[in-house]
C-alpha cells in the first residue's frame, strides 16, 4: 500500500501517538446494550496472492492457483482487495468460499467495486451495485463486513451522493466506509456531518493508520464495531509500538462495549505483512485472554531476514 508513506528520513518525525477518543465515540459506546458479550477479534491482510509468502507461511513450491488455499490455514479474515478490481460473479466467489471451508472462523470482507466508488462516483451505480453484492453474497456463513473505499478527491461537497447512495444499501450486511480527502478531517462540520450520516444508518467508520496521513486516525466510532487498516514500514522499531498502542485501544473499547474488531495489516512491502499481523494477534491473545489462530512460519526465526 502507498497511502500515507513517507521517507525513511521522515519516519522519525511522525507522532504516531493514537488521539484520545473523542466524544463521539463514548457516546458509541455509551448506547451499548451489553458490555459483557465477548469481543469478536479478527486478524489479518489484505490478499493472498503474495509470491513472498512461499516458504515462510506457504509451503515451498505452492501454485499460485492454491495461494487461498494456504492463507485461510493461517488467518481468520482477509481484506478482499481483489473485488475492488473486477466484479465477480457467484460462480467464482463460491470457489472462494469452498476454499476457506476448512476454516470454521474465516471470513472475506471484500471491497466494493472501483467502478462504483471511484469512476461513478456513486451516481448511477445501482446496477453495478447490484451485481456487487450478488457476487459476494455467495460467501454465505463466509462473509464478513463490506469495505467502501472513497478516492482521494471524493470531497465532502459530494456529501450528497454519499448520503443518497448509503441509504439505498441494503441493512442486513455492515457495511464500513473509508474516507480519504483531508477536507473530511480538517473541516470540523464536515466531519461531524459525515459520522452522524453514518451512525444514523449503523455504518461503520474505516480507521486508517498510515505514517504520512494522522488525519485518518479519526477515532470516531459511529458503531461498536472498528475496523482498522494498519500500514507498516517493513517491520521498523516504531511498527510493533504501534501495534502494542493499538491493542491497548482494542482492549480499553473492548471494557467500554466494543463488539468486534477487524485488524488489517498492511505493508509497503507485503512480504512483512504476516510479522506484524502476527505480532498483533499474540499480543490481542495476551491481553484479552483470547485464543485468535496465530500464523504458522515455516521458518521460525521470523524477521528481516527471512
Amino acid at each position: 500500500m502507498e497511502f500515507g508513506r513517507v521517507t525513511d528520513d521522515e519516519l522519525g518525525a511522525v507522532n504516531f501517538t493514537l488521539p484520545a477518543d473523542p466524544a463521539f465515540t463514548i457516546e458509541t459506546f455509551a448506547s451499548a446494550a451489553d458490555k459483557s458479550q465477548p469481543l469478536q477479534v479478527y486478524a489479518g491482510c489484505a490478499k493472498w496472492g503474495r509470491k513472498e509468502w512461499v516458504g515462510k507461511i506457504y509451503p515451498p513450491k505452492t501454485k499460485d492457483a492454491n495461494f487461498l488455499d494456504e492463507y485461510v490455514k493461517h488467518f481468520n479474515c482477509i481484506e478482499l482487495n481483489a473485488t475492488f478490481y473486477q466484479v465477480y460473479g457467484p460462480d467464482t466467489i463460491a470457489k472462494w468460499k469452498q476454499k476457506a471451508d476448512i476454516n470454521p472462523d474465516f471470513k472475506f470482507c471484500p471491497k466494493f467495486s472501483q467502478s462504483i466508488s471511484h469512476i461513478r462516483r456513486l451516481k448511477n451505480a445501482e446496477d453495478i451495485t447490484t451485481s456487487y453484492y450478488e457476487g459476494v453474497l455467495a460467501f454465505g456463513d463466509k462473509l464478513g463486513p463490506l469495505f467502501l473505499q472513497l478516492s482521494d478527491n471524493f470531497t465532502p461537497k459530494s456529501l450528497p451522493e454519499l448520503t443518497a447512495y448509503l441509504e439505498q444499501l441494503p441493512t442486513d450486511i455492515p457495511v464500513f466506509v473509508e474516507l480519504r480527502h483531508k477536507d473530511w478531517f480538517a473541516v470540523p462540520e464536515n466531519k461531524q456531518a459525515a459520522f452522524n450520516l453514518f451512525k444514523r444508518l449503523n455504518i461503520g467508520a474505516v480507521i486508517t493508520d498510515a505514517s504520512g496521513r494522522r488525519d485518518c486516525v479519526h477515532m470516531m466510532l459511529p458503531t461498536q464495531h472498528a475496523f482498522i487498516r494498519f500500514v507498516g514500514n517493513s517491520l521498523h522499531p516504531t511498527d510493533y509500538l504501534r501495534c502494542d498502542e493499538w491493542v491497548d485501544r482494542i482492549v480499553q473499547w473492548k471494557q467500554m462495549g466494543l463488539q468486534s474488531v477487524w485488524f488489517f495489516m498492511h505493508q509497503h512491502d507485503e512480504r512483512y505483512s504476516p510479522e506484524l499481523c502476527d505480532y498483533v494477534i499474540e499480543q490481542l491473545n495476551k491481553k484479552l485472554s483470547i485464543n485468535v489462530h496465530r500464523p504458522q512460519f515455516i521458518n521460525k526465526e521470523k524477521g528481516l531476514f527471512d
